[in-house]
């Protein structure tokens, strides 16, 4: 199993999500968060003033999927989130031990 964790804009959330529904993805949490990477934020003007904003608003989306379905997941997050603007996010892939449904005690692929 693997855990796939990806940092997107929020505006491209529900473009990604349906995509993952038509793939067979079952489950997927969503958390609003904030951050910077190499951008390290952006400036604004408000009433005539300029201030930086060190924390860029994004979603990050997190999915468990069996390993062979993690290749094609991670394609079509690539695919949907692109922009091709500075802030597009970034995909973390990482091995998944193990999974417990808590209602049933499944456990394993069973389990996701």
């Amino acid at each position: 199993m693997k855990k796939i964790e990806a940092i997107i804009k929020p505006f491209r959330l529900d473009e990604v999500k349906e995509a993952l529904n038509e793939l067979g993805v079952t489950g997927m949490t969503i958390s609003e968060v904030k951050g910077f990477g190499r951008q390290r934020g952006h400036k604004e003007i408000y009433r005539g003033a300029e201030y930086q904003v060190d924390f860029v608003p994004k979603i990050k989306i997190d999915v468990v999927v069996s390993s062979d379905m993690a290749d094609k997941v991670v394609s079509i997050i690539a695919e949907r989130a692109n922009t091709n603007k500075v802030g597009d996010g970034k995909i973390f892939v990482l091995p998944l031990e193990n999974a417990i449904r808590i209602r049933t005690g499944e456990s394993g692929k069973d389990a996701i």
